[in-house]
Parts: C-alpha cells; sequence; structure tokens
C-alpha cells in the first residue's frame, strides 16, 4: 500500500523538479537564449499564440537572439509583443528577420541573478519539503487505518525522507549549476 504513496510523491517530486527547471531556463545568464522569449505571445489573426508557433528562433551567436517569422507580414506583430511582453530586450528588424542583442551583464547584475536563482531554488526545496510532509500525513493515516504495521510505516516514512533528500540535492546541483552559467563572462 505505501508503495502508492511513494509512486505518487515521486511523481509530484518529478514535476517540482521540471518545474524548477522551466523557470531557471527563463533567467538571463548574459548569453543569448531562446528560453529568454518563450514568453511571448503574439497575436496572430485574433488569437494569442506562443511566438514559436509563428516563427524560427534560433541563436546564432551568444549575444543575438534571431526571430525569423513564416509570414513577413507578422513581423511588427512579433516586434509590438517582444516589448509588450516587458523582458527588457529589445527587436530590431530588417525587414525579414528580428534581431535581439543580448547586452553583456555587469558584475551588479550577475550577483542579482544569482540570488534570483537561489530564491527559486529554496521555492522548489520548500515545495519538495511540503510534498514530504504530505506523504509522511498519507503514511500515519494508513498505519491509524491499521493497513500498514508500525514497522512498515517506519519503512515507508524512511523512504520518505531519502527521497526527498535526493530530490532536495538534486535541486542543488540544478542551481549550483545555473549560478556557474551566470557567473561565467
Amino acid at each position: 500500500m505505501s508503495k502508492a504513496i511513494l509512486d505518487s510523491l515521486n511523481l509530484n517530486m518529478d514535476k517540482t523538479l521540471q518545474s524548477l527547471k522551466a523557470e531557471l531556463a527563463k533567467v538571463r545568464t548574459g548569453r543569448a537564449s531562446t528560453a529568454l522569449v518563450d514568453t511571448v505571445h503574439v497575436d496572430y489573426y485574433g488569437s494569442s499564440v506562443p511566438l514559436s508557433q509563428i516563427a524560427n528562433v534560433t541563436t546564432p551567436d551568444a549575444r543575438t537572439i534571431q526571430i525569423s517569422p513564416w509570414e513577413g507580414s507578422m513581423i511588427g506583430a512579433i516586434e509590438k509583443s517582444i516589448l509588450a511582453a516587458n523582458i527588457g530586450l529589445t527587436p530590431q528588424n530588417d525587414g525579414k528577420v528580428i534581431r535581439i542583442s543580448v547586452p553583456q551583464m555587469t558584475e551588479e547584475r550577475r550577483k542579482e541573478m544569482v540570488k534570483l536563482v537561489k530564491k527559486i531554488g529554496e521555492e522548489s526545496k520548500v515545495a519538495l519539503r511540503n510534498q514530504r510532509r504530505e506523504g509522511n500525513e498519507e503514511v500515519k493515516k494508513q498505519e491509524k487505518a491499521k493497513t500498514l504495521s508500525e514497522d512498515d510505516a517506519k519503512k515507508a516514512m524512511d523512504l520518505v525522507q531519502k527521497k526527498t533528500d535526493e530530490k532536495v540535492a538534486e535541486v542543488d546541483k540544478v542551481v549550483a549549476s545555473k549560478e556557474k552559467e551566470i557567473m561565467t563572462v
């Protein structure tokens, strides 16, 4: 019976890690990344669609994001959407493609980004600890309902703690990797 609890816990913790990685992909590192414009939605014939569905988004070099719309008429709408998204980047178009220059980050800005990354990592750890608490409560509930013996409940709680420790270590590793990426000039 505790296998269901552990499977559910594992699934939820994996989702938390995926969410962390997606969130960190949006954090600027001083290098051009297509993830910086992932949140941009463009008004396409009356409906809001992600930028990646109406244009090819690439990074030809470390300081440039290039957006090639599949329809030339969409250049103005894409440019407006990038400015409206308020991501701190200014697009320039030459009539066919839009280029966004990603400026070099200052040392102070890098430190701010590292603080942000640590904060996001801490939020993920809190989420993992909440999932641990929920898992332990479920184990206690089953023990109280006599569907788990006291020994099995203890083993299950130890497994929940072990799984939590593994995932917290993984969060630390992901955060450290992102910090290194940000501080690399």
